[in-house]
């Protein structure tokens, strides 16, 4: 897997409701105690606009994409630059860049 692979995944988590898997793939340090997950949100679309390394023999990634959401009618996004690090060959969220 790599870091994109796994943002997708997450996105996946996010439009199903998956909490648990969204929970279990983010990094320990940065790793929320619950998740509640709004479900009156409805994700359309994510777009990956870019990848810095995050590829199998890397350790450490970053993900840049928009997601796109209905919510209460309205249209929006969120942009993201996402970083990511590999934990025991695992590649885990760690945290969003300002």
């Amino acid at each position: 897997m790599t870091a994109e692979k796994l943002m997708r995944s997450r996105y996946a988590a996010f439009a199903v409701g998956d909490d648990a898997y969204l929970l279990r793939t983010w990094h320990p340090a940065t790793r929320p105690d619950t998740l509640e997950l709004d479900p009156t949100v409805r994700w359309l679309r994510l777009d990956i606009e870019r990848t810095v390394r995050g590829g199998m023999l890397d350790d450490t990634g970053l993900v840049e994409f928009t997601a796109f959401y209905r919510h209460d009618g309205v249209r929006g996004s969120q942009h993201e630059a996402s970083r990511f690090e590999k934990v025991a060959g695992s590649w885990l969220y760690l945290d969003a860049m300002d």
